[in-house]
């Protein structure tokens, strides 16, 4: 009896690790893949503030921006205490640009793209440090079923 319940542990394990939570995002790209804790921005008022006033986060943790289209998107660092990588993804969920080392307190304004969506904020050098590149996908249930990478 305890080994049959062990076994079914174990069937069910791998199972529980591809489902989506609105806390996890999954990254995969050509060579790597990686997961995030992530707080979810998909109201306008919680997009305004971010990751402002933040003295620290979680090494794999982030913030997660969903907007209801693809549009034009600028980030800025004003207000911002830590230093971020942002990964800008389209419609689909797939990394169109990426603005790594955005230092603290800096009010410039920094270009995502034309057709941008999502925007995934991470700890500074965690795109260097993990190989994320260009055209890497991006899963999480706030994307919809045109998604690259579905739910």
């Amino acid at each position: 009896m305890i080994k049959a319940i062990c076994a079914a542990l174990l069937i069910a394990t791998p199972a529980l690790a591809e489902e989506c939570a609105p806390d996890v995002v999954d990254l995969r790209w050509d060579g790597g893949n990686s997961r995030f804790t992530v707080e979810l921005a998909d109201e306008q008022h919680e997009r305004m503030q971010g990751l402002m006033f933040r003295e620290s986060m979680g090494r794999y943790a982030g913030m997660l921006f969903a907007y209801p289209h693809e549009q034009r998107v600028s980030f800025w660092m004003q207000n911002t205490l830590i230093s971020l990588d942002m990964l800008f993804f389209d419609g689909r969920g797939v990394l169109q640009n990426v603005q790594e080392n955005a230092v603290p307190m800096d009010p410039t304004s920094l270009f995502g793209g034309d057709a941008i969506q999502y925007v995934l904020e991470v700890n500074a050098g965690m795109v260097e440090k993990l190989g994320i590149k260009i055209g890497a996908e991006i899963k999480h249930p706030v994307i919809g079923e045109n998604a690259a990478w579905g739910c």
